[in-house]
């Protein structure tokens, strides 16, 4: 039947010598994605877009040469996601993501079973000439076409390298949490109807944390530890003249300016990077020369999104005129 030649190709053990090759390439990263020095992943994540600073391309060098998972965190909207998006791209490696929620389970994040059309095959095979008895087709409906892989069996069973991100872990709960630190540590699955899927690649793995709860001490000895802060005002115009082609750079270094003096207030939301940028493409579409005061208040639905914080800034801003 189909799942016992599913089950045998799935859960067939490498040899020793095969064992051995697997253990080489995850103590020194995989060979295909292996980066030659820091400076390398640097100038290639510039290649892409993204604009790190020595302590990320250091961190993204050893995840993937040693192949551990790097855990990101940091504020919201500093651009964690989007490193794991980059590596993807400068790479050519598949983007597998999971979003993490509150209530997501191993059905969402692992696999499941296409129930509808397991049901369809029990009972066109019980209205058949022939009927099957149950053992048979336990074993047929419990087969390869009816596994739906998740994003984190996804990951492990794709044939070529990829990157997983796993996105704000912090919003999951103990018990899945506990679920990825197993996935992660052996990268591989065990289905009890089907067999024990491993991968044969190492994944590069980037798990982004906004710090909104902590993880456990498991899931961190497990990873490397990268904290991105909001950007220095010099780097986040450099980030801004990237990203929004034509820019003056005196207007972006203006631009930096005021975002790094609005975080600065006690405010529910404090403007991300991409906020940024969505301002400097306001201001050049609105042909401004330079950042004024009355232009800034005008313009702050653009950087700030609660009613308070608008008032606070505002408020701000017209006082140190």
């Amino acid at each position: 039947m189909h799942r016992a030649e599913g089950q045998d190709r799935v859960s067939r053990r490498p040899d020793a010598s095969q064992s051995a090759d697997a253990a080489d390439t995850n103590q020194a990263g995989d060979p295909a994605g292996q980066f030659g020095s820091p400076d390398q992943v640097g100038s290639e994540l510039r290649g892409a877009g993204y604009l790190p600073d020595e302590r990320i391309s250091s961190v993204v060098y050893l995840g993937d040469r040693l192949g551990k998972p790097v855990l990101v965190e940091g504020p919201a909207g500093t651009g964690k996601t989007e490193l794991a998006k980059s590596v993807a791209a400068m790479t050519g490696r598949r983007l597998i993501r999971l979003q993490c929620y509150e209530g997501l389970d191993e059905a969402k994040a692992l696999y499941e079973w296409n129930y509808s059309k397991q049901l369809l095959r029990i009972q066109a095979e019980r209205s058949g000439h022939e009927r099957a008895d149950w053992s048979e087709l336990q074993a047929d409906i419990f087969g390869e076409e009816f596994l739906l892989a998740r994003p984190l069996l996804a990951a492990i069973r794709a044939p070529d390298p990829v990157v997983l991100l796993i996105d704000e872990v912090d919003r999951l709960d103990a018990e899945t949490e506990a679920l990825l630190l197993e996935v992660l540590s052996d990268y591989q699955v065990s289905i009890p109807e089907f067999g024990t899927v491993t991968s044969t690649q190492t994944p590069l793995v980037f798990l982004t944390s906004n710090n909104s709860r902590e993880l456990s001490e498991a899931l961190k000895r497990r990873c490397l530890y990268l904290y991105i802060d909001y950007p220095a005002p010099e780097r986040e115009r450099d980030i801004v003249l990237s990203r929004v082609p034509g820019l003056d750079v005196t207007l972006a270094g203006q631009v930096a300016g005021v975002v790094r003096s609005l975080r600065q207030l006690e405010l529910k939301k404090r403007p991300s990077v991409s906020e940024t940028i969505d301002w400097a493409r306001t201001l050049s579409l609105l042909g401004a020369q330079e950042v004024s005061t009355d232009l800034v208040v005008g313009t702050l639905h653009v950087l700030l999104k609660h009613q308070s914080d608008i008032e606070k800034a505002t408020a701000e801003l017209q006082r140190s005129r």
